[in-house]
């Protein structure tokens, strides 16, 4: 049995160097020798001592953005003064998240916000964190308090994105897993993971539903126009699924929305009614060949020198930045993709009085695009 399992691990990493020399050298040439105008008005915004703006938010006054990153702390951009500027966090733990801190490592202990969005009527941010569950901060920021962390009895586990219907004040939420924790999402992916549900949460009741169940790899999820259904990204799929609400006649019912040409992260919707969708890279023929093969995903992950690490950096070989926008119908409109390697690991697109916002969780920066260009 050790024989064999050796044979196949050794099998796919033979795989997946011949993949590295076939496309790496393609793909380093390819960025070196490709701008576009999109890359060439992007701007970059630096963030000290951290990485990974995974979703950005305005609070009702119109500041901001505001933005979680990877060492548990929400920062907001102050523009007159061209920095960012500490808002709240999601962990008591702040003396072992320093910047010295390998935050990976320690995000179980210092949090990893991610979702984020501001109750236009309270002021006060909801914040999903990875690992501490759906959490709220009033309008002065600081220490955020947890609101929910297990919904039926189970651990909210790899707590992701979030949405609020500023009507009604229902918060609607994602757990990624329950399975795998945030810095294990490649494994979600390659195990084909379906522990992942759509969640909701009522502030005047304080209580918390189960939406759907058995998904695979839920992500962002923003509410429509009419607030009739909840648009919800499912990473593994490259789907964007559309879930009916109980104002709808179609109540409960489940279907897919739009098709997507690589992995979704968020999805937020403009004043429009048409949808962003922040794509973390494209799905390429070996990945996808992969997921047709629970068992070779499964070997990756349980590689013994690290599947996790080799999967993860397998996936970041060929990712560009990438970014579709939607129609109310689900149809692809636009594609803004920068072939120039300054923009990768797209996470989420936010468009705010004309500008579209960028945010990735790897990345040490958020990228700003200040044209009415794309329309």
């Amino acid at each position: 049995m050790l024989s064999i399992r050796l044979i196949t691990s050794c099998t796919l990493i033979l795989i997946f160097a011949l993949f590295i020399i076939k496309y790496f050298p393609n793909k380093l040439s390819h960025q070196q020798n490709n701008t576009n105008k999109f890359s060439e008005l992007l701007e970059v915004i630096p963030i000290d001592d951290a990485f990974g703006p995974e979703s950005l938010t305005f609070d009702p006054k119109g500041d901001g953005p505001y933005a979680g990153v990877s060492d548990g702390r929400i920062i907001k951009w102050v523009p007159h003064q061209r920095r960012w500027v500490d808002f709240a966090f999601t962990s008591p733990n702040r003396e072992e998240c320093g910047k010295d801190q390998n935050h990976e490592e320690k995000e179980h202990k210092c949090g990893r916000p991610l979702g984020l969005c501001f109750s236009e009527k309270t002021g006060e941010l909801y914040i999903a964190d990875s690992y501490m569950g759906l959490l709220v901060v009033g309008q002065d920021g600081g220490l955020a308090r947890q609101v929910v962390t297990e919904v039926d009895g189970i651990p909210l586990g790899f707590t992701n994105g979030l949405n609020i219907d500023q009507h009604s004040g229902v918060v609607y939420f994602t757990s990624s897993s329950t399975r795998y924790p945030r810095r294990n999402y490649m494994s979600v992916i390659l195990s084909n993971d379906k522990s992942g549900r759509l969640l909701q949460y009522n502030p005047q009741t304080k209580q918390a539903t189960n939406l759907l169940n058995n998904l695979s790899f839920p992500n962002g999820v923003t509410l429509s126009k009419n607030k009739d259904f909840l648009l919800l990204a499912e990473t593994t799929t490259c789907k964007i699924l559309r879930y009916w609400l109980e104002t709808s006649s179609k109540a409960g019912e489940t279907e897919v929305f739009s098709e997507l040409p690589g992995f979704p992260d968020n999805i937020k919707m403009n004043s429009k009614g048409e949808y962003w969708v922040g794509i973390y890279s494209k799905r390429e023929k070996f990945l996808k060949w992969a997921l047709s093969f629970p068992w070779v995903g499964n070997t990756i992950v349980n590689l013994p020198f690290n599947g996790v690490k080799l999967a993860s950096v397998f996936a970041r070989l060929k990712s560009v930045g990438l970014a579709v926008k939607l129609d109310e119908e689900g149809k692809i409109v636009k594609v803004l993709e920068d072939k120039s390697g300054k923009l990768k690991f797209v996470s989420e697109v936010l468009e705010k009085d004309g500008n579209l916002w960028f945010g990735s969780v790897i990345l040490p920066f958020a990228s700003l695009y200040k044209t009415m260009n794309y329309v």
